[in-house]
């Protein structure tokens, strides 16, 4: 969840009470919300009612439950079209679906974690974490180690300082020394692997989407299971990968993400 600063006023805390209802992943009590939130019993109840007015929540009578509003769909989508490479990329997509048939997942970097902006599956889908919409970790998925491999040194030393380094299966990276190697060999092979570090099973080959700067503004991977194939087999698919890579950073050129303000620094006014 994002951290907000002590002065973020009052849609700061609105941005916080969001994203808590968002984090549940399902229809929500108060009395939920309250035991996770850092407002007073009152001050919540209020903001909940402005985002109900607002169409940011939705309350369900019956139920006494809150749920993320209809109004975030178009903000969301709004945003997909304006801060996100997917609407490019898609026809693209598209294509190396086809040509691969494998799942194809295409991410950008959110705050250091990785953020699914589209999703193509397999012929013969297998189950896994990775949806359109979702936050993942960087530092076990392919899509992440592949951009944050390419970051300008200040930005990946902050990047590697968010890391958790939870050890999700035993093939987990679990230390920023281990990770910063790894770097290495992707720069000079030019794609990242994640040989089940994130999932049990679940194996890909990913690239980064470089921009006419040379930084990193996505990367894009394909997906599968060791019941299905190996990662040798998925290092043969990479050639494709980088030319899709490729072809998306030409018709984005120098396109960055959209600026954010650090959270340790105080917006003046």
């Amino acid at each position: 969840m994002t951290t907000k600063s002590p002065d973020s006023g009052t849609v700061g805390k609105a941005m916080t009470v969001l994203d808590q209802v968002a984090a549940f992943g399902r229809p929500v009590r108060f009395r939920d919300i309250l035991a996770q939130s850092q407002y007073p019993k009152g001050t919540l109840y209020r903001i909940l009612q402005t985002l109900r007015i607002e169409q940011l929540v939705t309350f369900d009578e019956d139920l006494q439950t809150y749920s993320l509003g209809i109004r975030l769909v178009r903000l969301a989508h709004g945003a997909w079209q304006q801060a996100s490479i997917a609407p490019v990329a898609a026809p693209l997509l598209d294509r190396l679906s086809a040509e691969l048939g494998e799942t194809i997942h295409l991410a950008q970097l959110d705050n250091a974690q990785v953020l699914y902006v589209d999703k193509r599956n397999a012929a013969r889908p297998i189950e896994m974490y990775s949806q359109a919409g979702k936050i993942g970790p960087a530092y076990c998925t392919g899509v992440g180690k592949a951009m944050m491999a390419y970051l300008p040194e200040f930005e990946q030393s902050a990047a590697i300082a968010q890391q958790s380094f939870h050890r999700f299966t035993e093939h987990t990276i679990c230390s920023a020394d281990a990770l910063r190697t790894e770097f290495e060999q992707i720069k000079s092979q030019g794609y990242a692997l994640d040989r089940q570090e994130h999932e049990d099973g679940i194996i890909c080959a990913a690239v980064p989407i470089l921009n006419g700067a040379n930084q990193p503004i996505g990367a894009i991977s394909v997906t599968s299971t060791t019941l299905r194939t190996t990662l040798k087999n998925l290092q043969k698919l990479t050639p494709q990968l980088s030319e899709t890579a490729r072809e998306i950073a030409r018709h984005m050129g120098y396109w960055q993400f959209p600026s954010q303000p650090n959270s340790s620094q105080n917006l003046e006014h």
